[in-house]
């Protein structure tokens, strides 16, 4: 399978049944996010200490095998204005190395705020500023993961 670029191709792709990971990549880390078989509600998972690519994919895919992902869910880090640009450009050579891997279906969703809406989450659940650093990729994973699932959620239901 190859990287999906529009949403909705990405939602035909997808095995009925399967949960989806939802990924925030950054320099650091990839914070990673699961959804439930009903593709209805987004958990922040875990965050991945970023090494070299291969070592990267590989505890990637041992979650996407352990939990029996039917899909990949990139945030796109857009700039505010809609553009993309380095970092935007880093996610997409990810996401094609990634398909030398797996043949699962990768799409995108856009992430802009994703950090900021995580933040906040953590700041309303009184969370203390060490622990905030220590879950903050991953709870932004399943901001953008969230995101993602009420979009298929709204595709599923023109569809029916």
């Amino acid at each position: 399978m190859a990287v999906i670029d529009l949403f909705d191709d990405f939602a035909a792709a997808l095995v009925p049944g399967r949960a989806l990971a939802g990924l925030d990549l950054g320099e650091k880390t990839i914070g990673v996010a699961v959804s439930d078989r009903m593709l209805s509600v987004a958990s922040p998972l875990q965050t991945i200490r970023r090494r070299k690519f291969g070592l990267d994919a590989e505890s990637l895919l041992g979650i996407v095998r352990a939990r029996e992902i039917g899909g990949l869910v990139l945030g796109l880090p857009r700039n505010m204005d809609g553009s993309e640009g380095p970092r935007c450009q880093s996610t997409r050579a990810f996401a094609r190395n990634l398909t030398q891997l797996t043949d699962l279906p990768i799409g995108f969703w856009d992430e802009r705020l994703s950090t900021v809406a995580a933040e906040r989450a953590l700041l309303a659940a009184d969370t203390s500023r060490r622990r905030r650093a220590e879950v903050i990729d991953h709870v932004a994973a399943g901001v953008i993961l969230q995101g993602a699932l009420d979009r298929l959620a709204v595709i599923r239901r023109q569809g029916a």
